[in-house]
């Protein structure tokens, strides 16, 4: 793992006209900050073993702990306005592309309701390995160079060993709000998303 990397090349590539019109659409204009470079980079070579991060979850925005399993997501997903897959490699199927489980932040909207503002840490979120959303379709994030995902900040997603013959180079920084969930703005279509999964 590379983390953050701020140089020109990396401000520009999460930055493009055809991203930002993409974040305006998705989190709503003016609520978003633009991404001062990308990262992490979770860079995967050849290898028969599993890379020993591959377990099914979702992305965590905010704690104070040292322990990563300890850092929560609420439902508001505060501090965290989108999760985004940035290819900088080609990912073919074998290339150790990220899994993903479609339709699953529909479900971790549901079971991250009850915990209100205070979120849900992923230490408790992964005790039941995420069953719930073991039903879900499959996925498979692949593309050229330069593709990006951007994707609802509850997807349930993972890692998997790299069955190929080339690395694989990807980042995979969130998109920061500019501020707090405001009632008083029209939703999101990333709002709008959450409220209709818990039946709002």
């Amino acid at each position: 793992r590379v983390m953050g990397k701020s140089t020109p090349p990396f401000v520009t590539a999460a930055n493009t006209p055809r991203l930002h019109a993409a974040y305006d659409r998705l989190v709503g204009a003016g609520r978003w900050l633009a991404p001062q470079g990308l990262g992490t980079f979770p860079i995967r070579f050849p290898s028969a073993q599993a890379p020993g991060d591959d377990g099914w979850h979702v992305d965590t925005s905010f704690g104070d702990s040292a322990d990563f399993m300890e850092w929560r997501v609420n439902i508001v997903s505060r501090g965290r306005a989108l999760l985004m897959l940035f290819l900088l490699s080609d990912v073919g199927p074998n290339g150790a592309p990220t899994r993903i489980r479609v339709g699953s932040h529909q479900m971790m909207a549901r079971r991250l309701l009850p915990f209100g503002e205070a979120g849900a840490s992923l230490r408790q979120l992964a005790a039941d390995g995420f069953e719930d959303s073991a039903a879900c379709r499959t996925d498979l994030a692949t593309g050229a160079a330069g593709t990006v995902y951007l994707c609802h900040p509850f997807l349930v997603h993972a890692a998997q060993p790299h069955r190929g013959t080339r690395p694989r180079f990807m980042a995979q920084p969130p998109l920061l709000p500019r501020h707090g969930f405001d009632p008083a703005l029209p939703p999101s279509p990333v709002q709008i998303a959450i409220r209709r999964a818990c039946g709002l």
